[in-house]
């Protein structure tokens, strides 16, 4: 059963006594901890338990520089190869409602949470074993990075079924609390490993930092068993899981939601060249490890700022104009990376590196801004009763529209004739894909005309699942194939 967040457990060494004197150095540094560390939340074991799941999930990102030179260094994939690779292994978050239909329905020895948790811990660390160990060739890196994509995708159903359930009993006061904390702790676990994924990988092989990577999934394992729940007598109840799906089947057929779904899936589908770029800075201008840890520090830190700028100036646009405009200006941004690829930036004075700092800390500022009505879209869409389930529907499409533009910007990639060696194109393949992003806006009508704030839609009041997860990207594939890039972050070509 999920325990109130704001509710006080007295229980072994953590009993505060009633007798404690409220203004006692003890009481009161714990008082200052529960409410500027935890937001106002009780820091009980199955809290500690929750939040490690979301700080696992922000450190597996220790692994993803490693991954990108491991495809391209060892395995001698071509940029399609890999683009192509990556939408492949991106499946496990198309279908995320499935895993939760799979827990509410069949429990394992009774129990709906814990066992998922304890075998996505166990199955993302063997798919990280196995990276450092028997992966040879690009079918093995395939199976074995989706493997590691399944463990983090169920262990995320998981945990926000678990958010949902605590947040339930959150006071008016405290709404929120829970999903930006459990949000703060995924990024916390990012920015730690963003520069140290290129430090790592100066210092050590990558197969070293899979071994490292390896190890962290399974303190997840141990984090399970201390989800309090109480293991079902009954038979699984199959039924539950069919009204689910009549409900969502019903809110999903209404023309108010599949209409600006629809036109979310073609803004986020248009070719990626994130692959072939990434190629281009390690190959042709040289750039380490270390640096695009550097960059990944960076653009962690500007995406952020961008969440910040989003929530201060830009949530009360309605939705039509704020697409429309931070498109137009996301791609005008993005077009800047043709400096970078025709080295007219050298002409300009301006070094590579410096050049790619800065493009990436404003493309992925303007990206966070554009990406955030997505999400307050999404959960405006989401009617009473089917909240939780069409979100993760919603963003399951959103998922599957980043892994087709993978999969065209693979061709492209292909068509094009661009490769781990010849860049003469790449100048051509970077204009596509930023100029296809202009190609749904004639269809931005299909949205509704309401303000971000208005109604439910509040940024603050979002659905658990948008406020403690989905401002994050995945963490188990290469920086260029985020799991739910904004669509100006996909011309981020700088953060690979």
């Amino acid at each position: 059963m999920a325990i109130a967040p704001n509710q006080n457990i007295s229980s072994g060494s953590d009993a505060i006594a009633p007798q404690d004197p409220p203004t006692g150095r003890s009481s009161g540094l714990r008082s200052v901890i529960v409410e500027k560390l935890f937001f106002g939340n009780e820091p009980t074991p199955e809290l500690i338990a929750i939040l490690l799941v979301y700080l696992v999930q922000g450190i597996l990102g220790l692994a993803r520089l490693a991954v990108s030179f491991f495809l391209k260094d060892e395995l001698h994939l071509s940029p399609a190869e890999v683009a192509a690779l990556m939408g492949v292994v991106a499946i496990p978050w198309m279908v995320k409602p499935l895993f939760g239909f799979m827990s509410d329905g069949l429990p394992i020895f009774g129990y709906r949470r814990r066992p998922y948790l304890i075998l996505s811990g166990i199955g993302g660390a063997l798919a990280w074993v196995a990276m450092a160990t028997v992966v040879h060739t690009g079918w093995a890196a395939m199976l074995a990075i989706a493997l590691s994509s399944l463990a983090v995708a169920v262990s995320d159903v998981i945990a926000d079924s678990l958010v949902v359930e605590r947040a339930r009993n959150e006071s008016t006061g405290t709404a929120g609390s829970l999903q930006s904390l459990c949000w703060g702790v995924s990024a916390l676990g990012g920015l730690l490993t963003a520069y140290l994924s290129g430090v790592l990988l100066e210092q050590f092989s990558a197969q070293t930092v899979f071994w490292m990577t390896s190890m962290f999934p399974l303190l997840v394992c141990f984090g399970a068993f201390a989800i309090h729940e109480t293991p079902l007598t009954a038979r699984p109840d199959l039924s539950v899981v069919q009204q689910q799906a009549r409900d969502l089947w019903q809110a999903v057929s209404q023309k108010a939601i599949w209409l600006p779904t629809l036109f979310l899936f073609l803004w986020q589908a248009t070719p990626s060249s994130d692959t072939a770029f990434f190629y281009f800075t390690t190959n042709e201008l040289q750039f380490p490890p270390e640096f695009l840890g550097r960059v990944r520090l960076v653009t962690s830190v500007a995406a952020l700022i961008g969440v910040w700028a989003f929530q201060r100036f830009f949530k009360t646009v309605p939705f039509r104009k704020i697409f429309l405009w931070s498109t137009l200006v996301s791609t005008a941004l993005g077009m800047t990376t043709l400096l970078l690829v025709t080295h007219a930036n050298r002409a300009l004075g301006i070094d590579d590196r410096w050049f790619s700092l800065g493009d990436s800390l404003i493309l992925t500022v303007a990206g966070q801004i554009t990406f955030m009505p997505v999400l307050v879209l999404s959960a405006r869409l989401c009617p009473p009763g089917v909240e939780a389930t069409l979100f993760a529907l919603l963003m399951s499409v959103y998922n599957l529209a980043g892994a087709v533009s993978s999969e065209f910007g693979a061709l492209l990639t292909h068509w094009l004739g661009v490769d781990e060696t010849h860049f003469d194109r790449l100048w051509l393949l970077v204009t596509i894909a930023n100029l296809s992003t202009l190609l749904p806006l004639p269809l931005v009508g299909w949205l509704p005309q309401d303000d971000a704030t208005d109604g439910d839609a509040q940024l603050s009041e979002l659905p658990p699942e948008v406020t403690a997860v989905k401002h994050r990207e995945p963490n188990l594939v290469p920086t260029f194939m985020p799991e739910m890039s904004p669509q100006p972050d996909r011309r981020d070509r700088s953060k690979t």
